[in-house]
């Protein structure tokens, strides 16, 4: 399994994007800041770049990068027990 950083941008402020967030939830994803999660899984990148832009409108924007080293300060999670 490999750590992994999820972040996205939402074009429409107000809509209901629940659905994204329960499938982060889902698939145990911690959120770090307001658009950033981190999660361990066993699919890759594009895996799960597949599995949530089913989650998001055509003009928002999603980026999944797999770990190769981080750093952090204030966390709205603790990366380390993600």
């Amino acid at each position: 399994m490999s750590l992994f950083f999820v972040a996205y941008d939402l074009d429409k402020p107000g809509q209901d994007y629940q659905d994204l967030w329960d499938e982060l939830e889902s698939l145990g994803a911690k959120r770090l800041q307001d658009s950033v999660w981190g999660l361990q899984s066993s699919k890759s990148a594009v895996g799960l770049r597949d599995t949530l832009k089913a989650y998001i409108d055509s003009n928002d924007r999603l980026l999944v990068v797999e770990d190769g080293g981080w750093a952090s300060w204030n966390s709205m999670s603790k990366i380390n027990d993600i």
